[in-house]
């Protein structure tokens, strides 16, 4: 190899890593960009893959484009789960979502459901004889039901006699009610009483959830 072709694949190298090296504005639309050609949660670690960046650093660059996407007047936001991110429509257009596509209302949880829910979300990790404790009755058809529809899962076991099943929500959870992590829940005290009281009245009910 002569000098010169030396120093034209040197070159050639130079030019092709610098084209790699992404601003810090031109690596939050690619990031958009790959968050939108995919359609759903996109994990972290392949997002270092793609864009080079260890596991820490990724988080503080997904943490602030966050921050900044979220704040645009638009249509879409993006979620940040502890592993994934994900670029997803805003509730109040789903209306519009649904008829402009055609999708049929589906989902429906019904209010004691929605009960064993919130108190597994916001008591989490907890036990079936916890829930049942709070409301009252029998929660197994309400635990397999939010089991079924990937809102709940039990992935470990309290260390007592029976070793009794620990149930917590999932990320499909935190996606269906439109936020990243648990702490973006609003504050809320759940009373055994209130919800024993509501028990004979309100199974009747139903909300409908994107799922």
């Amino acid at each position: 190899m002569t000098e010169n072709e030396e120093k034209t694949m040197i070159a050639s190298s130079t030019v092709e890593n610098e084209e790699k090296e992404l601003s810090e504005e031109e690596l939050f639309r690619a990031i958009e960009a790959v968050l939108f050609a995919a359609g759903y949660p996109v994990p972290m670690e392949k997002l270092c893959q793609v864009f080079s960046k260890d596991k820490r650093e990724m988080r503080k660059i997904a943490a602030k484009l966050c921050d900044y996407f979220n704040s645009l007047q638009l249509g879409i936001m993006i979620l940040n789960f502890e592993d994934s991110l994900q670029l997803c429509t805003k509730e109040e257009f789903k209306n519009y979502i649904r008829e402009a596509l055609g999708i049929k209302m589906s989902g429906k949880l019904s209010a004691s459901s929605l009960e064993v829910l919130a108190i597994i979300a916001y008591n989490q990790p907890v036990t079936k004889a916890f829930v049942e404790n709070i409301r009252g009755v029998d929660c197994s058809y309400a635990i397999s039901s939010l089991m079924d529809k990937g809102l709940v899962d039990s992935k470990d076991r309290l260390d007592v006699p029976g070793r009794p099943m620990l149930y917590s929500t999932t990320e499909n959870f935190l996606r269906c009610f439109g936020i990243s992590k648990l702490d973006e829940l609003p504050n809320l005290d759940i009373k055994a009483s209130s919800l024993q009281n509501s028990n004979n009245d309100s199974d009747g009910e139903q909300m409908t959830l994107n799922i």
